[in-house]
């Protein structure tokens, strides 16, 4: 059967069903081989249970070669035509959380190998459909082998910037570092783990280099000390001050002038603010000494937050900075909190709701 239609004018919804119908007739007659030897999409419509005939069978010896691949559908970089939802500049999209051991250099002179896990993401702008998220792991996977510096964290971000085609990125690197820490009286000593985070924005063509670190502490009320001591003075009553670990979340903008500012440095700072850092190694004269450390220094969470200014504001290799502080009450049924920046880097009206859901330190 021949069929001539004047396609000079679009055809409508009732000549597109007669060309199915059409289609369909012809097929009920006509072998499985006629019917693969059809266009794909028009094979689709005749919904042939016999078509296609698939492999179960993984193909191990398949290369997968230039051409083959040149193929490939790529839809994350299709057109504009493809975009679903509103056209809009997204300020931040890649991966989270991909893992590899990363090699760094301790203040002593030392490498550390150390797990880490890695976010990277690039701004895309309202006209690009997507990016391929792959490419952000084979940028940063080159660069992977050397110690790390923030040297190193930029070699990368220029790799994958150049690779997606994007003006804004950022890469940040979390991992647990140890240092080696001595009991208070006993001598002993044990290994202390930090959660730090490095972080390299650029955003409108400038670049700042950001270290995040986690330090635990113990956190003696001054209101508890006193009223516990009012107690045994006036009427020889036994009271105890009620103390809690808590977790202080400093971030601070590194400065390129002067001498780097080593992860040892920057806990020898928080230590120098508030000294009552949890212990590793402790007997019972040390646990004694933490007591007697504690009643030294005893510290609302107002006080920690200022304290910590205090060393950040002397410290010349810091510019910006943000002081998250979270005392975990033993006292009552929720958390002491305060929050204290400096700068425009970290300055926000508002927060994360979960921020200090973040901030608890499993043992």
């Amino acid at each position: 059967m021949n069929i001539v239609t004047d396609l000079s004018d679009a055809p409508d919804k009732d000549a597109a069903k007669a060309a199915l119908a059409t289609l369909r007739a012809w097929a009920a007659n006509a072998t499985p081989a006629d019917i693969a030897k059809l266009d794909p999409a028009m094979a689709r419509l005749l919904n042939a249970p016999d078509y296609p005939t698939l492999s179960r069978a993984y193909p191990a010896d398949f290369a997968a070669g230039a051409n083959y691949m040149a193929t490939l559908p790529d839809l994350q970089n299709g057109p504009a035509s493809l975009i679903r939802g509103a056209q809009q500049l997204i300020q931040h999209v890649g991966i989270s959380n991909f893992r590899l051991p990363i090699r760094y250099r301790s203040r002593e002179g030392g490498d550390l190998q150390l797990e880490t896990s890695v976010t990277g993401s690039v701004s895309l702008d309202a006209e690009k459909k997507g990016i391929n998220m792959s490419r952000i792991m084979r940028s940063f996977y080159r660069h992977a082998e050397a110690t790390f510096s923030f040297a190193v964290i930029e070699a990368a971000l220029d790799d994958y910037k150049a690779d997606l085609e994007s003006l804004d990125a950022r890469i940040q690197m979390r991992f647990s570092f140890p240092m080696k820490i001595g009991s208070l009286r006993s001598g002993l000593t044990g290994y202390q783990y930090y959660d730090i985070a490095l972080e390299l924005v650029e955003q409108d063509g400038k670049r700042k280099k950001i270290i995040h670190l986690d330090y635990v502490y113990s956190s003696t009320c001054p209101c508890s000390l006193e009223l516990s001591e009012h107690a045994r003075q006036t009427r020889g009553q036994l009271a105890t001050p009620h103390s809690q670990r808590s977790v202080a979340r400093i971030s601070v903008e590194t400065l390129d002038a002067g001498d780097c500012l080593w992860f040892e440095d920057l806990i020898d700072l928080c230590r120098r603010a508030v000294p009552t850092e949890t212990q590793v190694m402790v007997k019972r004269e040390d646990e004694q000494a933490f007591a007697e450390l504690n009643a030294a220094n005893p510290i609302f969470v107002e006080d920690a937050a200022r304290l910590f200014c205090e060393q950040l504001l002397a410290e010349d290799r810091v510019g910006d900075f943000r002081i998250v502080a979270s005392h975990q009450e033993s006292l009552h049924s929720h958390d002491a909190i305060s929050i204290l920046t400096q700068g425009d880097t970290f300055a926000a009206e508002s927060i994360d709701p979960k921020l200090f859901n973040t901030l608890f330190h499993v043992g």
